[in-house]
């Protein structure tokens, strides 16, 4: 063997050598899987199930049916009736009158200047009696009513004190009714506080008037355009009452006359009747009085009015009228007032004569055909 191939035998084996080295540098061993122990479950606290607690059905109590309170129906207050409606100036000038016929009972008597029947006529279901004189002649004659004073009823005869001052004014051309009050003969029983009621029944019989005027019967010839009162002491009470409450009266003349103040009046009733009349007016409160006594409601009066009072009167106080004329004056009406020397509740002699005068002349004074 030549040098030559030893060197290339050497060399050879030198390189395989070396691939060999090389090889074992890039292939790392696999570490050997030590086997890991395998997992204990090791009580990682697996969080215990603590039960939640089940909300314990702890038992709500049932509502008992606490029963819900009915609203309590209050009571709806009935407004307390009023006991004196129809009563009050307010009522009466609210209300309407007339209805019905004045119709001749029979003829009482007759003279030259007049004749007189007894006539008849309703009121509130009423009938009223009283007398009429119509004057001789074709007419038509202004109307005039005559409204007397207190007489006891059983003492009443239709042909009164105040027949009269009828007459006086028939003679001068009027035609004049003279009523019977409710409660007086011949006239139907009825309610009569505060005199009311009178009122009422004269505003029914001046409706009818004028209804009736001109129509054929016993108001042919009557001239319902002048329609004048004159009533003395509880006459006088009601026509002041009565002209207050409407203006349908063209004249009034008060004589002698009960005051427009209903606590005035029955405070001298009482003493008057001995205590058997008047307590129950009395016994009502101040301001229901008001509501019913003219004298606080003259502002409403449209009436001419005439006063005549005895200055020895000693049956109603001079002052009633003093007083009436003063507060007539004060709110600019249309009055007159006179007075009588010593002369007393009913006039007598001249002064009576005088005062019928008067009476005739205011009327005649108002009437639009004069």
């Amino acid at each position: 063997m030549n040098k030559t191939s030893i060197i290339n035998g050497f060399a050879a084996l030198l390189i395989i050598l070396l691939l060999s080295a090389c090889n074992s540098q890039s292939i790392t061993t696999a570490p050997t899987a030590t086997p890991s122990p395998p997992p204990t479950n090791s009580p990682t606290s697996e969080p215990t199930l603590s039960p939640t607690p089940q909300p314990t059905n702890t038992a709500t109590p049932e509502p008992t049916n606490t029963p819900t309170p009915q609203p309590t129906d209050t009571p709806t207050l009935t407004p307390t009736p009023d006991p004196y409606v129809g009563l009050t100036i307010a009522d009466l000038a609210e209300r309407s009158y007339g209805g019905g016929e004045i119709e001749i009972v029979e003829t009482m008597g007759s003279n030259e200047a007049f004749t007189r029947y007894l006539i008849r006529y309703p009121s509130e279901g009423l009938m009223l009696y009283g007398f009429l004189n119509v004057p001789t002649g074709d007419g038509p004659f202004p109307v005039a009513i005559v409204m007397h004073g207190y007489i006891a009823p059983e003492q009443y005869n239709t042909i009164a004190y105040t027949t009269r001052y009828a007459d006086a004014l028939a003679r001068a051309g009027y035609l004049v009714f003279h009523p019977n009050y409710r409660n007086w003969p011949l006239s139907d029983p009825g309610p009569e506080l505060f005199r009311a009621s009178h009122a009422v029944d004269a505003l029914n019989l001046v409706a009818i008037i004028r209804a009736q005027a001109g129509q054929p019967g016993p108001l042919e010839q009557a001239y319902a355009s002048f329609i004048g009162m004159m009533g003395h002491s509880m006459g006088g009470g009601i026509t002041l009452r009565t002209i207050t409450v409407s203006a349908d009266l063209q004249a009034a003349v008060l004589y002698g006359a009960m005051s427009g103040d209903e606590r005035q009046n029955f405070e001298k009733i009482l003493e008057w009747s001995g205590g058997s009349r008047g307590q129950e007016e009395l016994d009502v409160p101040d301001e229901d009085l008001e509501r019913i006594s003219p004298i606080f409601y003259l502002a409403r009066i449209d009436t001419p009015v005439s006063i005549h009072h005895g200055e020895n009167d000693g049956t109603v106080p001079l002052q009633w009228s003093l007083d009436l004329c003063d507060d007539l004056q004060t709110l600019g009406k249309a009055v007159q007032c006179f007075t009588y020397p010593g002369q007393p509740h009913t006039l007598n002699g001249d002064s009576d004569q005088l005062f019928m005068q008067r009476m005739i002349a205011f009327f005649d004074g108002l009437r639009e055909d004069s």
